[in-house]
């Protein structure tokens, strides 16, 4: 699979770079579907049109909570701070913070960017997370972690490594799963790959290769399912830019 990936990946940087109005087209289009596929696998009921009219023409949608409306601007803000981080090849614990802090906001701002301070219980999983003191220390070994692996595993497997491991901190006491995807997406971009985009559907697939490294150690099936994520995301992207897909 990630041999595939690579393939399309060099598909898509013979044709690099986009032009000015492409990129950011490209931009818009998966900060749509982005945010609209995160929250809904944490049960946000807006449709991908309801988060385009939210988003584009800045319009509330009649029948959502408020909290639906504020966590679909707040990923968005979230998924623009990636793009200036793009080029900095680092993953820092003050920039998760500030991806959550723009994600939060609206919901309670005395919590954004702010690690939790009482155990927290999944619903769904019996993996108990780190207490309330230990977490500092945590995200600290994750930085350090990420500085001493990146070069030495697949850009791929490093970002989806680097989502179970912030999503089994569980740092914050909520949006860790909407946080985790952006930080693994902010990744995947600073190493030239696309976005991977998981889209509901895929919910149980996805929850049961977390809980399956969180319980059991072993990574192989999250890297797996990224990667067939990353590249449902390049041939998308050359559907949409008319990019020959590279032979087999």
């Amino acid at each position: 699979m990630l041999k595939r990936v690579d393939r399309y990946k060099a598909a898509l940087d013979a044709v690099r770079p986009f032009g000015g109005d492409t990129l950011r087209e490209l931009r818009d289009y998966y900060k749509i579907g982005l945010t609209w596929s995160s929250n809904a696998m944490e049960g946000n009921t807006l449709t991908i049109s309801e988060t385009k009219v939210v988003l584009e023409d800045g319009l509330t949608v009649g029948g959502h909570p408020l909290r639906e409306l504020y966590e679909t601007t707040g990923h968005a803000a979230a998924y623009d701070f990636m793009f200036p981080l793009a080029g900095k090849r680092q993953i820092r614990v003050a920039d998760i913070r500030e991806m959550h802090r723009l994600f939060y906001q609206q919901i309670d701002a005395s919590r954004a960017g702010i690690w939790r301070d009482r155990p927290v219980i999944v619903t769904g999983s019996n993996y108990v997370f780190p207490p309330p003191e230990d977490i500092e220390t945590e995200m600290r070994q994750l930085e350090a972690w990420a500085v001493e692996n990146r070069a030495r595993l697949h850009p791929v497997e490093f970002a989806s490594l680097l989502h179970l491991k912030l999503v089994t901190v569980h740092p914050f006491i909520d949006g860790n799963g909407r946080t985790s995807r952006l930080v693994m997406n902010l990744s995947l971009l600073q190493d030239g790959y696309q976005l991977a985009v998981i889209p509901p559907v895929c919910r149980a697939g996805y929850l049961s290769a977390v809980r399956r490294y969180q319980l059991h150690g072993d990574s192989r099936p999250f890297a797996d399912f990224i990667a067939e994520r990353v590249l449902e995301s390049e041939k998308e992207i050359m559907r949409l830019l008319h990019i020959p897909f590279p032979k087999n």
